[in-house]
């Protein structure tokens, strides 16, 4: 799915699926999705009597950095649906979530990440301020074991 071209694309099209199928309509639009990143971790070793002075990196485990998504406060419940599920036990309350990038004219997806097992961990409103002008918004903090491109 990844189409490569000679200039960068830019960030601000893009799609999300919460695991439902659904990437249109307000329940799918966030303004914001922040850190889509896998971490290798390295393991030095080195025995006594090895010919060369020094350590020989071994990989390790990959980690999964927790991903933030926000949106302005539509009224919803889903999100905090979802959390509750999670909160309360469900073991299947699990989703894969796909972050979808598109071309500039919205008509071809031209990236996608796919976060497996993914759970909300963090639900947050707000803040709110009587004398500002922003929007108001919410976040939700997502926990995923396996981040996958295409």
């Amino acid at each position: 799915m990844a189409v490569l071209r000679d200039h960068p694309y830019n960030q601000f099209n893009f799609l999300v699926d919460l695991g439902t199928g659904v990437t249109d309509g307000p329940d799918a639009g966030f303004s914001d999705v922040s850190d889509l990143s896998i971490e290798v971790s390295v393991a030095e070793y080195r025995t006594g009597n090895a010919k060369e002075n020094n350590v020989r990196k071994i990989t390790g485990l990959a980690k999964y950095p927790n991903v933030t998504l926000k949106r302005g406060l539509i009224g919803s419940l889903a999100l905090y649906q979802w959390i509750d599920q999670i909160r309360n036990g469900d073991q299947n309350a699990t989703r894969t979530v796909t972050i979808h990038l598109q071309n500039e004219d919205h008509t071809q997806t031209v990236a996608a990440w796919k976060l497996l097992r993914a759970r909300i961990v963090k639900h947050v409103s707000g803040p709110f301020n009587a004398k500002g002008t922003d929007v108001a918004m919410e976040e939700m903090v997502l926990a995923y074991e396996r981040l996958e491109m295409e």
